[in-house]
């Protein structure tokens, strides 16, 4: 069986780490040539809340040799149309691949792969890339935690396959509904990581403010909402019941921010992946994190305003070139006033 990591940039490269020291053989492949030179000439070095030193082949997109029977995806979304290309050419028609992005990224990377090879999964620890080579784990406790299912919700020898590679040290389990999964991760996403991006900030700048705590618990309530109208139940995951914050009274509010304020304060230091996208210039994945519940609202008649904001906040910076500020804020102070007068 031959394996690879698709975007091996922090969680990829840290991924690839922990599967050959746990003994598994697997590739990375990335676009980032720097990256993939300094993994080739040294390994991938893993700091923060892991540390460990790797060896492995890595290849750049232009690079890649023979053929796969499996790979992670781990390139963020609007990579997919450079990413999956490159990769087609070394899939057959039984390689399985796996979709562990962000948000709802799989109607995209069904249009070049096919719902035929894909299972998917979510991910929960975080890093960043802090030089080529060198990943930072910044969330997950110190262990790296996942989980993947077929879309039809089977237990399949594929996914038992995945599931094995990738359960060589990290913890990866089997799951029969992989569309609450995928609902459940964007509860954990998409407040603090769009409101970060929305404001310029660190999610501890989020926590310690009360207009952008009440925001962070308005978005997940909004989440919930529409993933009840589709019929889905989100998770508990790591002790926290994520289909328990739907918003009914103003008396949920107490409730709901100290659960918030316990599950991220650990994470206080760290900002959106999306923001510092945004101060590269680069385009984010606003569109299948906040984005995909905003428009799932729409279709559905939820009404989905703080994710609205946050989406319109990070288009604005993403047209412009520039990096939005905390002074946007008050762009949510008018939603949190208006919101708690319908509660």
């Amino acid at each position: 069986m031959r394996a690879a990591i698709l975007g091996a940039g922090s969680l990829g490269a840290g991924m690839g780490a922990m599967i050959t020291n746990a003994g598994g053989k697997i590739d990375l492949i990335d676009g980032y040539k720097a990256h993939v030179e300094a993994i080739n000439q040294n390994g991938v070095k893993v700091t923060g809340l892991m540390e460990m030193q790797a060896r492995m082949a890595a290849y750049t997109l232009e690079d890649i040799e023979g053929m796969y029977d499996i790979v992670i995806y781990l390139a963020k979304g609007p990579n997919n149309s450079t990413y999956l290309p490159a990769i087609l050419p070394h899939l057959h028609k039984d390689s399985v691949f796996c979709v562990l992005q962000n948000g709802l990224p799989d109607d995209d990377v069904a249009k070049y792969i096919g719902w035929d090879r894909m299972i998917g999964g979510f991910v929960l620890w975080g890093a960043s890339l802090t030089q080529p080579g060198v990943t930072n784990v910044t969330t997950g406790g110190g262990k790296a935690v996942y989980e993947i299912g077929e879309f039809d919700g089977k237990m399949t020898p594929r996914l038992a396959a995945v599931n094995d590679l990738m359960n060589k040290g990290a913890e990866c389990t089997m799951i029969d509904n992989l569309m609450a999964g995928r609902w459940t991760k964007i509860n954990m996403n998409a407040p603090m990581s769009g409101l970060s991006a929305a404001l310029g900030c660190t999610y501890g700048d989020i926590l310690a403010n009360d207009t952008t705590l009440t925001s962070a618990v308005q978005i997940k309530s909004e989440v919930v909402k529409v993933a009840h109208a589709m019929g889905l139940t989100l998770l508990t995951v790591m002790g926290v019941d994520f289909d328990a914050f739907e918003l009914r009274s103003k008396d949920d509010y107490a409730r709901t921010k100290k659960i918030t304020q316990e599950y991220y304060t650990p994470h206080s230091a760290v900002i959106a992946s999306m923001l510092f996208d945004l101060r590269l210039g680069r385009s984010t994945e606003i569109d299948i994190i906040n984005g995909a519940v905003s428009a799932k609202g729409r279709e559905l008649g939820i009404e989905t305003p703080f994710n609205d904001e946050v989406v319109a906040l990070v288009k604005q910076a993403q047209r412009e070139k520039s990096v939005p500020n905390f002074d946007n804020i008050q762009n949510f102070e008018k939603l949190v006033a208006q919101a708690e007068s319908r509660l």
